[in-house]
């Protein structure tokens, strides 16, 4: 019976240990997949911790872009604002609370640095009073060294960089009552400079790159706003001078004229009284030399014949210059009426001509016109416009050699007609061409020696075009002949 009780406790032993050893086997397979859980548990916990911190840094990222946009979107509307001013103050009215907290400050003062008083001065204050606006103010000027460095450097202090020459951060704090603040310089073209601060005593709110790029393109737009108000202030004050002097001028000027006019009348006036004065005795003169020369009182010998007949032509010619300074004066004193009407251009032309036939025929001079159909019709003064065709032809006969030619031609352009005297004479120098119309101008050369003449034709035909309401001019080379040209309105 002891071996059946050996073998089954036995037996029981063996079932025993394989049992063991299968739930220890179980074991370590538990074992292993609970390291492997928990590594699996491990990573699961790093990859939250890495979501939350990305997460956190997303939503960081989110409230940065916000503010940036928020205050671009503030920037942009204070530029705009400023922009709309061109007065010193009013360019720093325009920045107020509503615009600094938007760009995430509540406090704001700007100073501008005056050279003469060689002192800053206050030109804003935004979140303080005026009391404490008062002290900063001469705080800063007692300080103002430092300040003027960071200007002149260009720099922009903040409090979370300061330069190492500025003021330590903590006095900053005290003297603006902040705990994050930019002073940004501003630096204008014409030379004014100065500065602009912002803060806020928020410690949830400090300074980052984004705030200061944004204080310093406001600062860069207030400088050029200033510079632009400087430019118009500037144009401003030369307008008015320029104004000022324009009318001084004017005045001077209508002074002038109203004398040019007196004397103008004076002259006319004399000259009227003289021509007038001089018709008497001429007439007697011419009287007498007839007389003479009808030999009623006796026959004459040829050298006395001779010297009547002189006095006779002279006293023509005196009396054809009166007559000419006569209509010169009443023309200028308006004291001619212009019986303007539609006259036939090609008429009056041919009528001149024939006129000075003989006188052509003589020096063998040829002639012709070219009058087109549209401007065949003149708005003239028959007897003056007459007078002018006789004076310009008999100029160009007096100045045109044997064999020369003189041509008539006359275009049409907007109702107003050009008429052009064409000869090839001997030509007009240069320098005498803006004399040619002035009252008793003579051209200085042998030629005009030769030819008699009294210098008042050409200013009687200025006047008579002149009174048509038209223009005349000349063009000349020495050599190459004259052309005379006149306009005068189409009927």
């Amino acid at each position: 019976m002891f071996p059946f009780i050996f073998l089954g406790t036995c037996t029981i032993i063996i079932v025993l240990a394989l049992s063991l050893f299968y739930k220890m086997q179980r074991l370590k397979e538990l074992g292993g997949k609970i390291a492997a859980l928990n590594f699996s548990l491990e990573e699961m916990d790093e990859q939250a911790k890495l979501i939350m911190r990305t997460d956190i840094e997303l939503n960081k990222t989110q409230e940065e872009l916000d503010k940036k946009i928020a205050g671009l979107d503030a920037l942009q509307k204070l530029s705009q604002e400023i922009n709309t001013t061109l007065e010193e103050k009013q360019i720093f009215n325009k920045i107020d609370y509503k615009y600094l907290e938007e760009l995430g400050f509540e406090k704001s003062l700007a100073f501008l640095w005056k050279n003469f008083e060689r002192e800053f001065r206050l030109y804003l204050s935004v979140g303080y009073n005026q009391d404490t606006s008062e002290k900063i103010r001469i705080e800063i000027n007692t300080k103002k060294d430092y300040f003027l460095d960071l200007i002149e450097n260009g720099r922009t202090a903040s409090s979370a960089s300061l330069p190492e020459s500025f003021l330590p951060k903590d006095k900053v704090d005290q003297l603006f009552q902040t705990h994050s603040f930019i002073i940004c310089p501003v630096l204008t073209q014409e030379g004014d400079k100065g500065f602009i601060f912002v803060g806020t005593q928020n410690i949830e709110t400090p300074v980052t790159k984004g705030d200061q790029e944004f204080i310093s393109i406001l600062s860069n737009q207030i400088a050029q706003t200033l510079d632009n108000a400087r430019l118009f202030e500037k144009t401003w004050k030369s307008q008015q001078e320029l104004e000022m002097k324009v009318e001084e001028r004017t005045r001077q000027l209508t002074g002038a004229l109203e004398e040019v006019k007196k004397m103008s009348k004076r002259k006319s006036d004399f000259i009227s009284s003289v021509s007038h004065e001089l018709r008497t005795p001429l007439t007697s003169i011419k009287g007498y030399a007839a007389i003479l020369l009808s030999e009623k009182l006796g026959s004459l010998p040829d050298d006395v014949r001779n010297k009547l007949e002189k006095i006779n032509r002279h006293s023509d010619e005196l009396v054809h210059m009166i007559n000419d300074l006569l209509d010169i004066s009443r023309i200028e004193s308006g004291k001619v009426d212009m019986k303007l009407e539609s006259l036939d251009l090609k008429a009056i032309i041919d009528k001149i001509f024939d006129l000075l036939f003989e006188q052509l025929k003589t020096k063998n001079i040829s002639y012709g016109h070219n009058i087109p159909d549209n401007c065949q019709k003149i708005l003239a003064d028959r007897s003056q416009i007459e007078r002018v065709f006789i004076n310009l032809l008999s100029n160009a006969l007096k100045f045109t050699p044997q064999n020369g030619k003189i041509n008539i031609n006359a275009n049409c352009l907007n109702k107003i007609i050009q008429i052009d005297v064409k000869d090839s004479g001997f030509g007009i120098p240069e320098e005498a061409q803006g004399h040619l119309f002035e009252e008793f101008y003579r051209v200085d050369n042998t030629i005009n020696q030769e030819v008699k003449g009294t210098g008042l034709g050409l200013a009687l035909i200025k006047h008579i075009i002149e009174a048509h309401g038209g223009r005349i001019w000349v063009k000349s080379k020495l050599g190459e002949g004259s052309t005379f040209s006149f306009t005068l309105k189409a009927a």
